[in-house]
């Protein structure tokens, strides 16, 4: 619950300046607000490469299950479980991580940071899933 009230302020500041956003400097932001807003954009940035990897991981594990005879079909289905999974252990970590900032200004930052981060790791796994398969 605590991670949702976090992720919809990182999103708020977020939506309400993509503009303001893209003024921000972040090699170098200098408040929090700007922090914050830099690492919600990394997340959305992390979040669409991961949408786009997951696609084709996934048409990769369909056609692995076109190859495989009735009762050994099941890669597809083993990466649904696999993905759905992973997104509860990633909010889950996520919201653990922000403690170290529990109810100050940088708990937003810390988390979509960590978001961020966490969904670079899925994507590069999800890559090399996709590696091992042929395609």
């Amino acid at each position: 619950m605590r991670l949702n009230i976090c992720l919809i302020g990182a999103a708020m500041l977020l939506a309400a300046g993509s503009s303001f956003a893209q003024d921000i400097d972040c090699q170098n932001p200098k408040t929090q607000s700007d922090m914050t807003s830099c690492e919600a954009a990394r997340h959305e940035t992390a979040d669409k490469a991961l949408n786009e990897q997951y696609k084709k991981t996934r048409a990769a594990m369909v056609a692995i299950d076109k190859d495989l005879d009735g009762d050994m079909k099941g890669a597809e289905k083993a990466l649904v479980k696999a993905q759905r999974a992973w997104i509860d252990y990633r909010d889950a970590q996520c919201d653990a991580f922000g403690f170290q900032a529990r109810g100050g200004t940088m708990e937003p930052m810390l988390v979509a940071g960590c978001l961020a981060e966490e969904t670079d790791k899925r994507t590069k796994e999800l890559k090399e899933l996709e590696e091992t398969m042929g395609n």
